[in-house]
This record gives structure tokens, sequence and C-alpha cells, in this order.
């Protein structure tokens, strides 16, 4: 996929929910908690911070976005114009002096930590840079909090890979050894080990806000364009009209829709402004959504329609995982959280924008759609 489609993205004049024709806060009272509040987000140029990003403007929240130039070409920030619409900072997380200066001056109420070498395989690569920008990208964003009054809440975002993967067919909770294998887990473990003890040390006065760190799974949405992710490989392949490529089908993944996982990010958020909800929450699918590689390839195969057809082949890359599972239960109980579409419902949600793309469609839309219909559900 070379070229960067020039495709419609109605942007209206105002970001605020009551002026949004797809959207009303009414509708959630999640979302509406958000309306008016300063979010200071990094790595918004990302796949899941740019949906988180979209998610709270729509919300009518004060963004803004921390982070380096889009990792991909094309990127969903860009699609979508997030530039336009955000106060969007040009920075590195591994830039103390610069990240302080815009924690300062944004003076948030909330705090999301999405930046990061997100990638096993990169990680593999560049292992110096992982750590780099995982561990103490997390050390300079909470030494940046520190001493600013505005902030409430501050959360984490790490991954289902922090835990001490033994391959036995279990559900991770959170209490359960961390210790990731490749250097991007264990990076990510390091950053859970860092906000601890900086919420034990730094943030545990009477005032302080409260942290917290979120694990979530195998995200699924539109607008992914990462090498060496499933989803993305499929796309690609559908488009150039060639098989995908499936190099692990056995592997079993918690795959789970965006807007499942960012939904669990908002409200953490919301929650921990009482200190009582902070601490380390997992956000996967139920158990029943946990599929291997090769069934997640087929549904999309399936919902692609057009003949395509995956085939297995490995190609004898570095370890990776072969079962990741997670239990919600804590989050289910304590936060009152719990996914809202099926992996079938995600599959389908992600072909329908990726589609949109293929045709040069309008993509901010469907995104939009999809975003009031998820929290207009229930």
């Amino acid at each position: 996929m070379t070229k960067h489609p020039s495709h419609r993205a109605s942007i209206p004049l105002s970001f605020h929910a009551s002026n949004h024709p797809a959207f009303h806060t009414s509708i959630h009272p999640l979302i509406s908690f958000f309306g008016g509040k300063k979010v200071f987000l990094t790595g918004v140029t990302g796949f899941k911070g740019a949906w988180l990003a979209r998610v709270l403007l729509n919300a009518g929240a004060k963004v803004t976005g921390y982070a380096l130039e889009p990792p991909t070409k094309p990127s969903l920030f860009e699609l979508i114009h997030l530039k336009k619409q955000i106060h969007s900072i040009k920075g590195d997380i591994r830039d103390l002096s610069s990240l302080k200066r815009a924690v300062k001056n944004a003076k948030p109420e909330i705090v999301i930590h999405m930046a990061a070498q997100a990638l096993v395989r990169e990680s593999y690569k560049n292992p110096v840079y992982t750590y780099q920008t995982n561990v103490m990208g997390t050390v300079n964003l909470l030494e940046s909090c520190r001493g600013i009054g505005s902030i409430r809440s501050i959360v984490n975002v790490t991954t289902d890979k922090v835990y001490e993967n033994t391959e036995c067919g279990l559900c991770y909770k959170e209490d359960q050894k961390l210790c990731g294998y490749d250097p991007y887990s264990n990076s990510k473990s390091c950053s859970e080990l860092v906000t601890r003890s900086y919420r034990d040390s730094f943030y545990c006065s009477k005032g302080a806000p409260a942290v917290s760190t979120a694990r979530s799974g195998n995200v699924i949405g539109g607008g992914d364009f990462s090498k060496d992710r499933l989803i993305p490989d499929c796309v690609r392949a559908a488009i150039k009209g060639k098989k995908v490529i499936v190099r692990n089908p056995a592997s079993v993944r918690p795959y789970q829709y965006i807007l499942d996982c960012l939904s669990g990010y908002l409200l953490l958020a919301k929650k921990q402004y009482d200190k009582k909800y902070q601490g380390s929450y997992n956000f996967g699918p139920d158990k029943g959504d946990t599929v291997i590689n090769a069934a997640l390839v087929r549904m999309f195969c399936d919902e692609w329609g057009n003949g395509m057809a995956g085939v297995n082949k490995s190609d004898n890359g570095p370890h990776e995982a072969k079962f990741l599972r997670l239990d919600t239960d804590k989050a289910k109980k304590k936060l009152g959280w719990n996914p809202g579409y099926n992996i079938k419902k995600a599959v389908k949600l992600a072909v329908q924008w990726y589609r949109e793309y293929a045709e040069k469609g309008d993509i901010l839309g469907c995104m939009d759609r999809q975003i009031s219909g998820y929290f207009r559900k229930g």
C-alpha cells in the first residue's frame, strides 16, 4: 500500500459534542464526564491515541497531544486531520525538559500515557530505543506530573504482555508476576514497576493525583497501519488482492474492539478521581472471544469477501507468545466495566472502516458513527 489516498474527512466547525451531528454527551455518563476537561494525551499520533483523541473531542474535552510524528504512512492521525483539532505538540517522551514544559503549560486534569514503542518484532531490532521509550518515557511522564496541582488522574497504558507467560492456558490476573519475555513486553513490565514506585513514593500524600496502569489486549479497529500486526496485514493483502500470510496461526490472543479498551481507560481515569480505585486493571475480551490467529483471519476474509483467503506460513521470526488471555474480573467488579462487542462485531466494524478507506470514502464520518453507536449501546 504505497499511495496515500485523499479521503473526504468532513471536519465540523466545532468539535464539542453538542454541535456534532453524530454525537451527544447526554447518551452516556462516561463520555459526559469528560466535557470541558483538560486531558493531556501522550502518543496521540498512534492508532489508539488518535481514536482516543477523537472520542475525547466528541465528548467536548480540551485535548493536548504530545507525540512524535505519526509512526506509519498512512496514519489515522493524518487521515482525520487531528493536528487541526487539538493542541498538538511534537515531542519525544525521552526528552524530560520538553515534556515537563508541555505538561506544565497544559495544566491538565487528566493524563493518559500511551506513547510507546509498541511492536514486539521491532523491539528485537531496536531494544535500546524500546527500553528508553517505554521505561524512561514512563519515568519522565510521571516526573513531569509531580507538583502540577491541576492533575487529578493519571493512567499509564501498558499491555497484556507484561506478565510472566508460562503458556499454561490460564487467564492472567493483575496480582500475578510481571516479567515479559521480549524487549517490548519486558520494557512494559518495567513501566508497570516504575508506575508502582512513583505512586508509592511520590503520589501517596493527600491531594496527590491517583495513578493507575491499564493492561489491554490486541486491539482491532479501523486506522491501524502498523507493520507485523494481523489486521493491518489482512488489509494490505485485501487491497492488493493477495492472500494474507498468517505467521503464527495457532497462537491465541485476547483480541478486542478499539472502543472496548478505550472505554476502559476512560472509565478508569474517571473512577480514580476517588483514590480508592487506583491500581492495575486488565481490559480484555470475554473468554469466548479469545481466538487463535487463524480464526481471526478467517473472520476478516469472510467479512471482506471478494474471495480473500489466508495462508499459514511461518517466517521463522523471533519468539512471540503462543498463548495470552486476560482475567478481567477486577475491572468488571470494581469499575463496572464490560466489553461491549464480541469478536465478530469488532471485525465487522474494522472491515467497515477499511472499506471506506479503500474506496476513498468518508472515514471520519464512519469513525464518528462507530463512536456514537458504541456509546449509545445499552
